[in-house]
């Protein structure tokens, strides 16, 4: 009797009420995301055999993946184009955001924001297609920098390389970046900027000081919104990369669908989620390091 109206109680609890709310989606996060990365995450272990998956426990996959160096290769350039990609896209965005919520006149902001996500009406694989177009041989670019007399010939280091994919995917996550840093940015209470300038500081300082400390959450969720998609896109290296510009996905979908050799692919798959885990990690912690030293 006692446990029947303990557990009562329980249910009656907020705790409760809300684990309740939530246990569909968890459950369903758990079924449709949780038990696919568990079974490539034991493939990664497993032993590949001619067109069969042999049950025999071994690391080989991940030496294999680690000690190849064409994997090695393309999982650092995956990793280096992620983190340019990231840094060109937040630098990009910053002063859009910046622009936006500093200069825009609340009434128009909201259309302001409804112009940054215009390029979310498109389908993305449309995006990347019309950037194959601008960046091609006879593209857009090559076509009027001819008809202006800039060069004599086309340029060819613009597409089929890191150079493309670069492009391409910093247009691409765009939006991503602006939107967080743009919410940072409106949350910032003016009056201390007007007590920044009241104090002697120029608008630059101020800047530093006061602005960018206290918009470095979005900064922070730009960072990884950008940086954890892109060292895994498919699309974009398949499309305008070429083979200098293929990605870790890229090799993913080679050892799953052309090799058949699922162990392998899964090492690979595994091997690059943990370079996205260690570098996000990195980027908290030197968040909450910077967050703590501020409040000190």
């Amino acid at each position: 009797m006692g446990t029947k109206s303990r557990w009562a109680r329980l249910r009656r609890t907020e705790a409760a009420n809300g684990l309740l709310m939530i246990s569909p989606t968890a459950l369903y996060a758990i079924l449709m995301l949780a038990a696919p990365l568990g079974a490539i995450f034991l493939y990664s272990f497993l032993t590949d055999g001619y067109l069969e998956i042999i049950r025999d426990f071994t690391f080989a996959n991940y030496i294999e993946a680690w000690t190849n160096e064409l994997y090695r290769t393309v999982m650092v350039r995956s990793l280096g184009v992620s983190m340019v990609v990231t840094a060109v896209t937040v630098l990009l965005a910053f002063p859009i955001a910046y622009f936006v919520s500093f200069h825009v006149s609340p009434s128009r902001k909201s259309l302001w924001l409804f112009l940054i996500t215009i390029p979310f009406w498109t389908s993305y694989l449309i995006r990347v297609f019309l950037w194959k177009v601008i960046l091609g041989y006879n593209g857009v670019v090559n076509s009027g920098l001819l008809g202006i007399g800039l060069i004599d010939e086309p340029l060819t280091f613009i597409l089929y390389n890191v150079n493309s994919v670069v492009i391409t995917l910093a247009h691409a996550y765009a939006p991503f970046a602006i939107l967080p840093i743009f919410v940072s940015l409106e949350k910032i209470d003016r009056s201390l900027l007007e007590a920044g300038q009241d104090l002697g500081e120029s608008r630059f300082m101020t800047f530093l000081r006061v602005t960018l400390p206290l918009a470095m959450p979005g900064v922070i969720a730009s960072v990884l919104i950008v940086f954890i998609p892109t060292i895994g896109d498919y699309v974009t290296p398949q499309l305008v990369g070429g083979p200098e510009g293929r990605m870790v996905a890229n090799l993913i979908q080679l050892q799953y669908l052309k090799l058949d050799n699922y162990p392998l692919g899964s090492a690979i798959a595994v091997s690059a989620m943990a370079i996205v885990t260690v570098v996000s990690l990195i980027f908290v912690g030197l968040n909450r390091r910077y967050l703590k030293g501020r409040k000190a």
